[in-house]
C-alpha cells in the first residue's frame, strides 16, 4: 500500500473516532454557545440561536445529557452558555455540576432564548449570539460538528474559515476520496496496530460501557432488553441487542461519553459494539478484533462520506453495513466476501429514513444491524444482489455512489417534508 494512503487513513481514523458526550447535534449547539459565551467574557442576559432545518431536527426530541432531562435547543444552548467547557469540544458539558444544572434550569426560567431557522443554504449551520452589558459575541459552526467558520466580539473578527454550499459536509481534513474497499480490507491486514490502537481502544471502552448502561437501565424504548426478552441471547441477537441498548441510554441522556463515527454517537455504536459482541462470541484475538473495527469504521466513513454529515437517510444503515464488514473480516473474510456483505447490507435497508434523533434510533439501529448481518448470510451462503436489482450497480464502488447520490441529492425533498411534518404543528 502507498505510504500515502496508508498515512491518510490512519488520520481519517483518528479524525472521526473521538469522544462526544450526549447526542452530537444537540451538543453541538451547546459548544457553539459556549464559544459565543467565551468570547464575550460574560454570562449572557440574551441569546439567539439560528440553526439548519436538520439540526431542528436532530435536537428536537433528544434528551441533552447533564442538564436534568431538559431537551432541544434552547436547553442546549443555555448549558452551554451558563456551563459549558469550550475547551473540551465534543465534551463540552462532561464536566458539569449538580449547582450548574439549577443554575441552568433558572437561567432557562429567566430568559427566553430565541431559535429561528437559518437563512444560510448549508444543510449543517448554527449561529449563536449573545448579549451582555451593551457587549455581543457571536460563533458559528457549519458543515461538521466542530468546524468553526466564524467568531467575534463587539465586531472584532476573532477567527474566520471560508465556507460554501459546494463544502458542506466536509469541514474535515482528510482526503476521503483515497476510501475504497479493497484497500481498506487490505489496510486492515497490514496496518501496525500501534498507529490506531489508541483511538480503537477508546472505541472498545467507551461503546461497550454505554451498551452496558444501557441494557442494565431504564433508557428510552429499552429495545436491547426487550430484544434480549422475545429472542433470546444467540449472538445474532445479542449483537443488534447491545448496539440498540447502547442508542437507548445514549438518546435517554446518558452521561457516558461515546466515540462517535461520521459526527454520530448512534453510528459510532453501530459500527462498533455488534463487531466487538461477535469477536467475544467466535473467540477472537484482540489483534483480530481491532483490524475488524478498522475495517467496520472505515467502510461506515466510506459510506457516510457521499451522503454527507445529515440527510433524510439514516446514517445506521451505512454503521450497519460496515458493522457486517467487519463481522465478516472476523470470519475471514477479505475484499471479495467484505464487499458483497456491504453490497448486500445497503441494498436491503437503504429506505430508512432520519426523522431526528430520538427513542426510535435504537430500533432503527437494531434494523440495521440485522440488514447488515442478513447481507453477510448472502454472502456466506453464495447468494448476493446483482448490478440492475434496483439501486445496486455493479461493483461495490458504483453502488456505494449510487447510494450517495439517493441520500445527497434524491431524498432533499424527502428531507423537507420530514421536517415540515415534524415540525408543522410549531413543536420546533
Amino acid at each position: 500500500m502507498e505510504k500515502r494512503i496508508y498515512d491518510e487513513y490512519v488520520a481519517i481514523l483518528k479524525e472521526e473516532l473521538v469522544c462526544a458526550m450526549g447526542c452530537t447535534e444537540p451538543i453541538a449547539v451547546a459548544y457553539c454557545a459556549a464559544l459565543a459565551r467565551k468570547a464575550l467574557g460574560a454570562l449572557p442576559e440574551r441569546v439567539s440561536v439560528a440553526a439548519s432545518s436538520n439540526i431542528i431536527k436532530n435536537v428536537k426530541s433528544v434528551v441533552v445529557p447533564n442538564t436534568g432531562g431538559a431537551r432541544g435547543i434552547a436547553a442546549a444552548a443555555a448549558a452551554g452558555v451558563v456551563a459549558g467547557n469550550a475547551d473540551a469540544q465534543l465534551e463540552v458539558l462532561s464536566s458539569v455540576t449538580a449547582d450548574e444544572i439549577e443554575q441552568m434550569r433558572a437561567y432557562l426560567d429567566a430568559h427566553d432564548i430565541a431559535v429561528s431557522a437559518s437563512e444560510k443554504p448549508f444543510v449543517f449551520d448554527i449561529q449563536v449570539r449573545v448579549e451582555a452589558g451593551g457587549h455581543e459575541a457571536s460563533c458559528e459552526i457549519a458543515g461538521s460538528h466542530t468546524n468553526v467558520i466564524f467568531l467575534e466580539h463587539d465586531g472584532e473578527v476573532l477567527q474566520k474559515k471560508e465556507f460554501s454550499a459546494e463544502d458542506e459536509g466536509d469541514g474535515t481534513t482528510t482526503d476521503r476520496s483515497l476510501l475504497g474497499v479493497d484497500q481498506i480490507v487490505e489496510f486492515a491486514g497490514i496496518v501496525d496496530l500501534a498507529d490506531v490502537s489508541e483511538t480503537l481502544e477508546r472505541q472498545i471502552s467507551c461503546n461497550t460501557a454505554i451498551a452496558k448502561a444501557g441494557m442494565e437501565g431504564d433508557w428510552g424504548a429499552n429495545i436491547g432488553s426487550i430484544l434480549l426478552d422475545a429472542y433470546g441471547d444467540e449472538v445474532h441477537n445479542r449483537a443488534k441487542a447491545w448496539a440498540a441498548a447502547g442508542s437507548d441510554a445514549r438518546m435517554g441522556g446518558c452521561e457516558l461519553p461515546v466515540v462517535i463515527n461520521s459526527g454520530s454517537g448512534n453510528q459510532g455504536i453501530t459500527a462498533s459494539v455488534p463487531v466487538i459482541v461477535y469477536a467475544d462470541q467466535l473467540g477472537s484475538t484482540h489483534e483480530e478484533l481491532l483490524r475488524a473495527l478498522v475495517v467496520s469504521n472505515l467502510v461506515t466513513i466510506h459510506l457516510k462520506t457521499g451522503i454527507g454529515r445529515l440527510s433524510a437517510y439514516c446514517g445506521a444503515t451505512s454503521a450497519g453495513a460496515g458493522a457486517a464488514a467487519g463481522i465478516c473480516y472476523l470470519m475471514g473474510g477479505r475484499e471479495r466476501e467484505v464487499a458483497h456483505t456491504v453490497v448486500n447490507a445497503i441494498a436491503v435497508d437503504s429506505g430508512m429514513i432520519c426523522d431526528g434523533a430520538k427513542a426510535s434510533c435504537a430500533a432503527k439501529i437494531a434494523s440495521a444491524v440485522e440488514a447488515g448481518l442478513l447481507g453477510l448470510q448472502m454472502q456466506q451462503h453464495g447468494s448476493e444482489f446483482y448490478g440492475g436489482d434496483g439501486i445496486v450497480v455493479k461493483g461495490v464502488e458504483n453502488t456505494i455512489h449510487a447510494v450517495g447520490v439517493l441520500a445527497h441529492d434524491g431524498m432533499r425533498e424527502t428531507d423537507r417534508t420530514i421536517i415540515n411534518l415534524m415540525c408543522g404543528s410549531g413543536a420546533c
